[in-house]
């Protein structure tokens, strides 16, 4: 394998941000609208397992979720022109977040928590993270995780934004650094 340094407009791109947050959706309307492969890692992982990710940590655990997690983004990282969507607790892994910022964009999707809120019926239910904790504790989660999303190279807020005015600004925040950096 050469380490020669991959152009700005060949790196892959990656969305962290906490569970919910439109990482996937997002990033779906980014690849299409740039012409790139999208993986959401949570859904190759359960395709791979043949099983939901709440199934995955109670089966056989977080701990090994966590490492086959990690494995599959080193991979997908090392490869150009992809779109990649990481679980909202991916990036506490500091071997995840260094292979990410130095290999990658990584774009950061951020909500407000009472924004966060107003969606937790519609996610809680498949997130194992969540189960089982009060709305005080996600809250606690919620925000002690907004540390580890601090080390990011772009900061997207998508409060009170559609999911297209999202990617539409991230293509064009995109398109516009190719075109000063390269």
């Amino acid at each position: 394998m050469f380490n020669r340094e991959v152009p700005l407009k060949e790196k892959s791109i990656v969305f962290i941000g906490f569970m919910g947050v439109g990482k996937t959706t997002i990033g779906k309307l980014v690849a299409k609208k740039l012409y790139r492969d999208f993986v959401d890692i949570d859904e190759e992982i359960e395709k791979e397992y043949q099983m939901p990710v709440s199934q995955i940590f109670s089966s056989i655990g977080e701990k090994a979720f966590r490492e086959r997690e990690k494995s599959m983004i080193i991979d997908y990282c090392q490869q150009k022109l992809q779109i990649i969507s990481v679980g909202g607790g991916a990036f506490l892994q500091e071997e995840i977040r260094n292979v990410c910022l130095s290999s990658c964009i990584v774009f950061f999707l951020d909500l407000s928590w009472e924004s966060w809120k107003e969606r937790i019926s519609l996610i809680i239910d498949s997130r194992p993270v969540l189960q089982d904790r009060s709305l005080e504790e996600i809250e606690e989660l919620f925000y002690k995780r907004q540390e580890i999303y601090s080390v990011h190279h772009s900061k997207v807020s998508t409060d009170n934004q559609e999911m297209e005015e999202v990617a539409d600004y991230i293509v064009d925040s995109l398109k516009l650094a190719w075109e000063l950096y390269d």
